[in-house]
């Protein structure tokens, strides 16, 4: 069986209007104590599994769930366990799952990396979840079609460690189940919900809660692309295709996303989202046409979101990372603190804005639904690649050759003013790196359809030579922003000096370096 679920955390600003809607008559609260068991290393964890046995009212059930088909979806097996066994094994300390009731189900493929009585033997209660559960049906009446159905269960209460009760981690959020009908009504439904009570998408399972407090964390590592996870094939189709390279971004913002909601402030997080956007927009942009149902007001909403997130991974990358860096090189300190602290749009608050929860709404729907269903279901994604390729391509070596033509020009001046507006002198730069940047996306998605077996070495070492020209030019381009922030800064501070004028240093050294990356790049044959 496979479940299809959004789950949100809920702000506390918006609880009562909210339980006031889960609260009805015809509402049922249910007290939910769940054991929940891996290995001591955390195995089941590590390959997206969950297993636990549960109470639920008066009946126990034990549950296995595995990653499904599509974001919002999970496999999932129940089974209802007998009420005097589990007592037997209560009083004597030893409630243990059953592994055998899985091997003539459709869950075992979710095990299939494992042997099961060696699994059986090394698993152990890791943790312990008490939660009060406020569940209500909510339907959608159609005159002519089955009714559509959600349930929506509000869950509050504790994860407990499960040798250590005296630590515990709170549970608040609120999901939504579709429990029958049409997938739409379910996201029609969420987007009203978000709407009202300002909810934010969480990818964070109770099992990955549970994991993070025995392992003395609050948020799972930052989560960076990941290729192998793009579902392609030569015979994907145009809106397959396009469904294919969103979903895989979306595997790459979620989770981070989810932990920058909750109250992580660790940069990475930000960097990763910040480039899962990145990644999603050159995907909406460049294959565009590739489905009628990509909504273009997603593109500003996502560019936004992005840029705020990068004006504060600068500044908190400066003072995490460049000062130390710097004072170490014998510059003077540099206090930042309050630089950072007068930012008033904040990660979190940029990541809960209505409207951006409510795009990843969209997006999550575009992914999980039917391409077969669209006009150009019968066009081949493999047919409009190299086009589109080749389009991205001309545009950096056009935006390449300007940026040469600029430089030339410049080449008498060997004088260098740390107070200087770098901004204008280096738009052409700052545009060649965006087009090589939405090539290297673009090429990353395409590669597994374009590559033939006899020229994957080719197309690896071409996708090598461009990713370290796009990140020499990123580099600069940062340094051009660093070297910014030092220069005003120093209108206040004059210890900011010296770091203005080291990274104006640095900007004489890269252009031979970077020239070089380019010309290994521009000397390649395309793989297309």
């Amino acid at each position: 069986m496979q479940e299809i679920e959004l789950k949100f955390l809920v702000p506390e600003s918006r609880l009562k209007g909210l339980m006031r809607q889960a609260k009805v008559k015809s509402s049922q609260v249910t007290q939910l104590a769940a054991h929940y068991y891996d290995t001591p290393d955390q195995q089941l964890a590590q390959a997206g599994i969950g297993l636990r046995i549960r109470k639920e009212g008066d009946t126990w059930v034990q549950t296995i769930k595995a990653g499904g088909d599509g974001i919002a979806a999970r496999l999932e097996h129940n089974a209802v366990l007998d009420d005097k066994q589990v007592q037997e094994m209560l009083h004597n300390n030893g409630l243990m799952p059953d592994l055998t009731i899985y091997a003539e189900t459709p869950v075992v493929s979710a095990l299939t990396n494992f042997k099961l009585e060696k699994l059986a033997k090394n698993l152990t209660r890791l943790y312990v979840t008490n939660v009060e559960r406020t569940t209500r049906l909510l339907i959608e009446d159609n005159s002519d079609e089955t009714d559509s159905c959600i349930e929506m269960a509000y869950d509050h209460g504790e994860i407990f460690h499960g040798t250590d009760d005296s630590q515990r981690k709170t549970i608040q959020e609120i999901e939504f189940e579709l429990v029958s009908g049409d997938l739409d009504f379910l996201f029609t439904t969420a987007k009203t919900w978000c709407k009202r009570y300002k909810l934010c998408l969480s990818t964070v399972t109770k099992a990955e809660n549970g994991g993070l407090l025995i392992n003395g964390q609050n948020h799972s590592p930052a989560v960076g692309a990941d290729l192998s996870q793009l579902d392609l094939n030569k015979d994907s189709s145009m809106p397959a295709f396009i469904r294919a390279a969103v979903h895989n971004c979306l595997l790459q913002i979620l989770p981070n996303s989810s932990a920058i909601v909750a109250g992580s402030i660790d940069d990475e997080h930000v960097l990763q989202v910040s480039i899962g956007l990145e990644r999603l927009q050159a995907a909406l942009t460049a294959f565009d046409s590739f489905s009628d149902e990509i909504n273009p007001d997603w593109l500003p909403i996502l560019k936004q979101t992005a840029n705020l997130l990068g004006n504060y991974y600068q500044l908190t990358h400066i003072n995490t990372y460049i000062e130390p860096e710097l004072q170490a090189l014998g510059a003077p300190a540099v206090d930042w603190t309050t630089d950072i602290e007068n930012i008033k749009i904040t990660p979190i608050n940029t990541l809960q804005a209505n409207d951006f929860q409510l795009t990843l709404l969209e997006l999550i729907a575009f992914t999980m639904s039917d391409p077969s269903i669209e006009p150009q279901t019968d066009k081949l994604a493999l047919d409009k690649l190299a086009k589109i390729l080749s389009k991205q391509y001309n545009k950096c070596l056009k935006a390449d050759k300007e940026t040469d033509e600029v430089s030339s020009t410049e080449l008498g001046s060997d004088d260098v003013n740390v107070d200087m507006d770098i901004s204008e002198d280096n738009q052409d730069e700052a545009l060649l790196c965006d087009h090589l940047k939405a090539l290297r996306y673009i090429s990353e998605f395409s590669a597994p359809l374009l590559s033939k077996k006899k020229s994957k070495k080719k197309t690896k070492r071409w996708l090598k030579r461009l990713i370290k020209a796009h990140i020499a030019l990123e580099q600069r381009n940062d340094d051009n922003q660093y070297q910014q922030f030092y220069a005003l800064k120093s209108a206040k501070d004059t210890n900011a000096l010296y770091g203005a004028g080291w990274f104006a240093a640095m900007l004489t050294d890269d252009p031979i370096y970077i020239e070089t990356r380019l010309a290994k790049f521009k000397d390649s044959s395309t793989f297309w």
